[in-house]
């Protein structure tokens, strides 16, 4: 292919692209008050809050104490 034909076709494509992802940017998001958040949230509150509070202990596997 000659060189001035793959750099107009590169030109095309990144102008293509550029326009979609400014397209893509102005797109509404979904809100992060859903639900799928919220019980996300929840079920890393409730882990931290089950977690041991001793960090100075270590697991040690039985027999190499």
């Amino acid at each position: 292919m000659h060189p001035a034909m793959y750099l107009l076709l590169h030109r095309a494509r990144s102008t293509e692209l550029r326009q979609r992802a400014a397209e893509f940017c102005l797109a509404p998001t979904a809100s992060r008050t859903g639900l799928r958040t919220r019980l996300g949230w929840f079920l890393v509150e409730l882990g931290l809050r089950i977690m041991p509070r001793h960090p100075g202990r270590a697991c040690v596997a039985p027999g190499t104490a």
